[in-house]
């Protein structure tokens, strides 16, 4: 660079730099628009260091399952067993869950809210997911206190828990103390608990007081079968902030809102063709869930801004593990 020149070399950071920068874009612009800017970008959105983190919540409320599919598969292999945080919204069946556990090795963080998943393969893979630390599973109406027990009994690291439901869809139900026992019997470490609008009751909750004792924070609102005496609480658990179970606030809307319908008029201008890919959900005959490669993906991946990604420098370029 000659003196007094102001002009940076940004085609030159390192991939990792890169990613640090790229990580302040949106999810649209990192897969739309850095590409296009030069070739030493494009490798970079490719690679591992982009995608340590994945928030694909936003985008995740309004596609189509089938796309989300798609998208989480492209994104976590991207990632080349570096991530660290996934936030996904609804994920649609097991079959995806199953995947992303396969790919957690080092996952801490994981949000998944009103996600279509079942007790018995939250029960088959939870073993895989031993890292996490904080865990979001609310609104989802499927799994119940055998998953919880799964997750406690795997995740001995875990130490926040979201467990929200909305008061409609548990109406069903007589109670919910199997959660609660659950979560007492298998999460010593838990921290920060809401399990706000649970059919569980005082002894269910007292009984979490007694095994979590390293508990800060729990949010109890909407419980109505839970009854507590402020001062025992205050001698009994001076360090612990407990919000409920009377309501004095409400959830944004959006927490309210059934938000399983997509909306092909979302903020975002971009998606999946629905293509050929009838190999893409089958399991292979070594058992692998199969998965498109990132130049498959690519031109499977319609851009109303852009034509195409440039693939042709791909080929062959093998990322080094995340520092």
């Amino acid at each position: 660079m000659e003196e007094g020149d102001d002009s940076r070399c940004w085609d030159e950071l390192i991939p990792d730099a890169l990613g640090l920068i790229f990580s302040n874009l949106s999810l649209q612009e990192i897969l739309t628009v850095v590409p296009r800017v030069c070739k030493s970008w494009g490798k970079a959105v490719k690679g591992p260091y982009c995608w340590q983190e994945i928030d694909i919540e936003e985008w995740s409320r309004r596609c189509r399952p089938e796309h989300l599919d798609r998208m989480l598969q492209m994104l976590i292999m991207r990632s080349c067993g570096s991530l660290r945080k996934l936030c996904v919204y609804g994920l649609p069946n097991d079959p995806i869950f199953s995947f992303i556990a396969d790919h957690a090795g080092s996952l801490q963080t994981l949000l998944m809210p009103r996600s279509e998943i079942s007790d018995s393969i939250v029960e088959q893979v939870a073993g895989r997911l031993s890292t996490i630390t904080f865990l979001d599973v609310s609104y989802c109406g499927k799994i119940g206190g055998r998953a919880l027990e799964a997750i406690g009994k795997h995740c001995k690291l875990l130490m926040g828990l979201q467990r929200i439901m909305h008061p409609l869809k548990v109406g069903d139900k007589i109670s919910q103390d199997d959660e609660a026992h659950a979560i007492a019997t298998t999460m010593p470490k838990l921290k920060h608990l809401e399990m706000a609008y649970l059919l569980i009751t005082t002894g269910g909750v007292l009984e979490i007081l007694s095994n979590c004792r390293e508990l800060k924070f729990l949010d109890v609102r909407g419980c109505w079968d839970v009854k507590f005496d402020e001062k025992f609480l205050k001698e009994k658990y001076s360090g612990l902030k407990v919000l409920g179970p009377l309501v004095v606030d409400c959830y944004e809307r959006n927490d309210w809102d059934d938000c399983s319908d997509y909306s092909d008029s979302s903020g975002y201008a971009w998606e999946f063709f629905a293509c050929e890919m009838g190999d893409f959900d089958e399991v292979s005959s070594d058992g692998v869930y199969g998965v498109w490669d990132d130049e498959q993906t690519l031109e499977e991946l319609e851009l109303r801004f852009y034509d195409q990604f440039d693939d042709d420098d791909d080929a062959g370029f093998d990322w080094p593990p995340s520092p």
